[in-house]
């Protein structure tokens, strides 16, 4: 038989202690003979409650091999942007042909 869960511990256990007090104060009973047999349904309905709490599920060995494995997603591959190669000399020449007077000064903000 294997071992209680922590579940079924806790359950079973809270099972125990409230219906045991529930049916205790419902009862008002104070004989010996009606206190035993509160406390002795209590614990059986302790263990029905243990016994039925789900147990977590094992995964077999075997099983692993019927069940086929999920197909990968297909693998879209990137490719960057080809650049634009512009030689130095290139460059030079267009940055000497821009006009003096259509280049403004550039303010600067004020400091704080």
């Amino acid at each position: 038989m294997p071992r209680p869960t922590a579940a079924q511990l806790a359950y079973g256990s809270c099972t125990v202690i409230f219906s045991t007090l529930a049916m205790l104060l419902l009862s008002q009973t104070s004989s010996g003979l009606g206190i035993a047999v509160i406390t002795l349904s209590a614990l059986a309905l302790g263990l029905l409650v243990a016994v039925t709490v789900p147990l977590p599920k094992r995964v077999r060995s075997g099983s692993l091999a019927a069940v086929p494995a999920p197909a990968p997603a297909p693998v879209q591959e990137r490719v960057p942007a080809q650049r634009e190669t512009v030689s130095v000399s290139a460059s030079l020449s267009s940055v000497s042909s821009v006009s003096s007077a259509s280049v403004s000064a550039v303010r600067e903000p004020a400091g704080p």
